[in-house]
């Protein structure tokens, strides 16, 4: 099985799979880290160098390689993974994919964004947590008819890292 999470920017993605892994005794892979190691370049480098179509299908790629793996597996997606090509679709018709949607609200996503928004090349130029709460609001607006898509939704809003994980494996088990 692939347990595979989604959701914004700042959700927890990456925190929750790997911590999830370890409880399921899965491998982890966050899908951003697998690019760049496939890659040999960051991210942000790829973009600038080779342009975001060129990266939207290595994404992909990369994505289908990692749906077709017969490992137990719990992956984080990049925050626009969902939303481009057919990227839904090869999660939402996979089998063997359990599909969750990590949403946390766009205040609390602001909160948590803000400090960390210089190692995030799409906010690094906001300077005020009004314009990234905004920046959010509208990016959010974009994204979340295919983050609601998933079967799962888990509202992380108020909930410790140690509740989402059980909602999480409530849904599993």
């Amino acid at each position: 099985m692939i347990v595979v999470l989604m959701g914004y920017m700042g959700s927890g993605k990456s925190t929750i799979g790997n911590d999830l892994a370890s409880v399921l005794n899965y491998k982890f892979l966050d899908l951003d880290d697998y690019i760049v190691s496939n890659e040999k370049a960051a991210i942000s480098d790829i973009f600038e160098t080779k342009g975001e179509i060129y990266f939207r299908k290595k994404e992909a790629e990369y994505l289908k390689e990692l749906l077709n793996s017969s490992e137990d597996l719990v992956l984080a997606l990049g925050g626009g993974t969902p939303c481009y090509g057919n990227n839904i679709g090869l999660l939402t018709d996979n089998y063997n994919v359990e599909l969750f949607y990590l949403k946390l609200s766009i205040p609390n996503l602001s909160k948590r964004l803000f400090t960390e928004r210089y190692k995030r090349p799409l906010i690094s130029h906001l300077n005020s947590e009004d314009k990234l709460t905004e920046f959010i609001g509208k990016h959010l607006f974009e994204r979340v008819q295919y983050y609601n898509q998933a079967e799962y939704t888990i509202s992380t809003d108020n909930m410790s890292k140690q509740d989402i994980l059980e909602a999480i494996l409530m849904y599993l088990i």
